[in-house]
């Protein structure tokens, strides 16, 4: 494996340092976190301009024929800023699973506009269970149909302008692609500490139509794996990217803060704790770089990824909790972006599931299955 960045990655990831400090400083982070909405359209227009949202698609449907990879190294930028909004769900998620299986109609209507940041799109999986595991979706549909009943936890399901959708036709497990703007469909903001805009999309009797599928009629088994695994994998870059930040501003606070006459890096036990922060980041940023590279090259990456998300979760809440050991009692203030950063690496812990779902895929692969 050569973890080296090629020309065009030190560009994008140069570039969205660069653009990330100049537009989305921390107080716009804080503030689009108390704002009910949570969504700046043009800091999302500006990403557009630099091609973030097309980073996956080809470049004959108006992308920038990226890898997963990729977008990654673009995540972990967002992550280190605390970015909020719909990139994760939009142009990873729901991008590919339209890349995957969508006709050639749903490319040339759905791809070309989610590329230029026109378009938005997210994905309605968790049901009840909480759990986002495909076997657990129950919700039943007829293609064609009314679609009835409901999906929680919808990120930005309040800006996203196409649902995909995660039915049972039948026994059969589908996707289907709805328009938000379809008579039936409500959107009921739910709370999170994180800042971020979370929902529970009801379908009240909603037109379903043959061309709204998704691929065939049980296509969604095979599609939504590598589709959450990319969003595993994206989510654990943001995680990596917070930590670092967190790592960053640890630092610099142990330059700085001084005590009992020196700076309070000049204590052995802070030296300790900040060498400790960055074998977590370290660690973290290496198994999700193995795992990337896997499936940008079309390697077997399944246990790699749940590997890399379970340690992360764990890892990156660590240099985040010790974080706040070193600073005190300030990293709790609304106005420190210690505690903002903090909530959005817990968020990212749990999106697309947590260490103990994803410890049961690696125990599975090592043939563990049922043993534990």
């Amino acid at each position: 494996m050569d973890f080296r960045l090629s020309p065009a990655q030190q560009i994008l990831t140069t570039t969205a340092r660069a653009f990330l400090r100049q537009h989305c400083p921390p107080e716009l982070v804080q503030r689009l976190a108390l704002d009910e909405r949570g969504f700046d359209e043009a800091l999302w227009r500006r990403m557009a301009e630099l091609g973030w949202p097309g980073l996956m698609i080809p470049s004959d449907l108006g992308g920038s024929d990226g890898t997963l990879l990729d977008v990654i190294l673009l995540v972990e930028e967002m992550g280190r800023a605390g970015l909020p909004g719909p990139f994760v769900t939009s142009a990873v998620v729901a991008t590919s699973l339209v890349l995957a299986a969508g006709s050639p109609a749903q490319h040339k209507r759905m791809l070309p506009t989610l590329a230029a940041g026109e378009r938005i799109a997210s994905l309605a999986l968790v049901e009840e269970s909480g759990s986002f595991e495909p076997a657990s979706v129950g919700l039943a549909c007829a293609v064609a149909g009314r679609l009835s009943g409901r999906k929680l936890f919808v990120k930005d399901a309040h800006v996203a302008d196409d649902l995909v959708v995660a039915v049972r036709i039948g026994a059969a497990l589908s996707l289907l692609v709805v328009p938000t703007d379809r008579p039936g469909i409500a959107r009921l903001p739910l709370d999170a500490i994180s800042g971020e805009k979370l929902f529970e999309v009801t379908f009240d009797r909603v037109e379903v139509r043959p061309d709204d599928l998704l691929g065939r009629v049980g296509d969604g088994a095979a599609l939504l794996p590598p589709a959450l695994r990319a969003g595993a994998l994206a989510r654990t870059a943001e995680m990596v990217g917070g930590a670092q930040r967190v790592l960053e501003l640890v630092v610099e606070h142990a330059k700085t803060r001084v005590q009992g006459g020196r700076p309070i890096g000049g204590y052995q036990a802070i030296q300790h704790a900040c060498a400790d922060l960055v074998r977590d980041v370290d660690a973290a940023r290496a198994l999700l770089y193995a795992a990337a590279w896997k499936d940008a090259e079309g390697r077997a990456a399944e246990a790699d990824a749940a590997l890399a998300k379970a340690y992360a979760a764990d890892a990156c809440l660590a240099v985040a909790r010790r974080g706040h050991q070193i600073f005190g009692a300030i990293s709790y203030c609304e106005e420190h972006p210690l505690h903002l950063l903090h909530k959005r690496i817990q968020a990212a812990s749990l999106d697309f599931g947590d260490a103990q779902l994803h410890l049961e895929t690696v125990a599975r692969a090592i043939g563990l299955e049922g043993r534990l």
